[in-house]
């Protein structure tokens, strides 16, 4: 958690609480302070607005502690080198640093406990942005923005001499869309990417529509009620993106058969509804249908973003969107939908019982799977048609007229072709038992 420690001479904490702060003076802007990480080895890292004329002061114990400063580097803790008397002053549990240097480690050890402190001058890496352009050369998914200016990365050092980085939390502010699952559509949001430094340029992942980027920092400028803000020219997006789903039509009727399927399909004929919907840039998109799995042969393109197809044929289809932008540098491509159509079966039933008891045999119906075509009539023995339907899903009730037929030998015609284009034309006998009249 960060704090932060202004230009008052006071202590923050002492000894005996177990932590140990420096306090500063001599500088009319505050400084900005971090807890520094159990894997630097650092109390605290400290951010100067300039070193130049100021004194840090360390509370001691008691007016009889031993204190002694040293001064490090790059090459950590271990290589520390005094700092010398004329540059401290003491008085009673006051130690004073009278010539602070910037970008360096301090060590304060009080009575044999060394303590460990980074002071950066942040005058050396002042942030300056002259200019913020988006490149020529844009990349199909990243945005690429020239900077010019100053935001080189901020390092201090661990005790161990590991170079760390202290991030400027400079703030790249611009619109892009985002995708909303509840209404299947990109919406506009302002986005923001937190950069911890930047060289000549800015990578991105691309705005997903015309924007203009703002660049604001950095934290320290912040801090101090000194930030600036830039603003790039117009962004023209080049990136695609789309989003895609599938929603196959229908409920399963009670006597059609299960097909084993990993994928969307099962017992033709099934309709499924393909929705897509696009970013800014896509200017060309459409489905595509093909019996081979690498879409090296398409039978069918269609340029909707909703499509819906019956599927009635045995096989595999596979179905994918795609869409690019108006020169066709950037695209994007969908998952691939598996469509699989079983092959057909049919089988009749020769008795039921209407009346007799609910639910339970008491409808005359097929079983099948992928029947895409189906007549059946039904007859009495005098040859009198007493039923007739097309869809293998209904079937007899028992009656005729309104009424229950009476119980008896009935007989079927039944005409029909399957998914794999196989016809059927079967013929036989209904028995009509346990009949209870009305």
């Amino acid at each position: 958690m960060k704090h932060y420690v202004f230009l008052i001479l006071a202590t923050i904490a002492s000894l005996s609480s177990g932590a140990v702060s420096l306090s500063f003076s001599g500088n009319p802007h505050p400084v900005w302070s971090e807890k520094g990480s159990a894997a630097s080895g650092l109390e605290e890292i400290y951010v100067m607005e300039s070193v130049n004329g100021a004194t840090a002061s360390i509370t001691l114990p008691s007016a009889t502690s031993s204190a002694t400063v040293a001064v490090w580097g790059a090459q950590g803790a271990a290589y520390a080198v005094p700092v010398a008397a004329t540059d401290l002053s003491r008085n009673g549990t006051a130690l004073t640093i009278n010539r602070l240097q910037g970008d360096t480690g301090y060590t304060v050890t009080i009575d044999d406990r060394p303590v460990y402190f980074w002071i950066v001058d942040y005058s050396a890496h002042r942030y300056e942005a002259r200019s913020l352009t988006p490149a020529s050369d844009q990349d199909c998914g990243r945005a690429l923005i020239e900077f010019s200016g100053n935001a080189n990365a901020i390092t201090y050092h661990a005790i161990n001499a590991r170079s760390l980085t202290l991030s400027r939390e400079i703030e790249l502010k611009f619109t892009t869309l985002r995708f909303d699952e509840n209404s299947f559509s990109y919406t506009t949001e302002e986005a923001t990417t937190v950069l911890e430094s930047i060289g000549q340029t800015i990578n991105i992942e691309a705005p997903l529509c015309d924007t203009y980027f703002t660049l604001s920092g950095d934290r320290f400028l912040h801090f101090w009620n000194n930030e600036t803000e830039i603003n790039s020219p117009l962004y023209k997006t080049t990136s695609v993106a789309a989003e895609v789903k599938a929603a196959q039509s229908g409920e399963k009727p009670d006597n059609q058969l299960n097909v084993d399927t990993d994928g969307l399909g099962g017992s033709a004929p099934f309709d499924i509804t393909f929705s897509a919907t696009v970013s800014d840039a896509a200017i060309f998109h459409e489905w595509q249908f093909s019996n081979d799995v690498d879409f090296e042969d398409i039978s069918i393109r269609d340029p909707e973003l909703t499509v819906t197809r019956t599927f009635q044929e045995m096989g595999t289809t596979y179905v994918r969107f795609v869409a690019a932008n108006s020169d066709g540098t950037c695209s994007a491509e969908s998952e691939v939908f598996k469509v699989f159509v079983g092959e057909s079966f049919l089988r009749c039933p020769n008795a039921f019982s209407p009346g007799a008891t609910e639910v339970t045999n008491d409808e005359w119906r097929v079983s099948y799977k992928s029947i895409v075509s189906f007549e059946c009539y039904i007859f009495n023995r005098w040859g009198v048609k007493v039923a007739e339907f097309h869809d293998p899903a209904l079937g007899w009730d028992g009656r005729y007229n309104g009424k229950l037929a009476p119980a008896g030998v009935y007989y079927y015609v039944i005409k029909a072709v399957g998914s794999d284009n196989k016809k059927y034309n079967l013929s036989g006998d209904i028995n009509i038992v346990r009949y209870t009249g009305e």
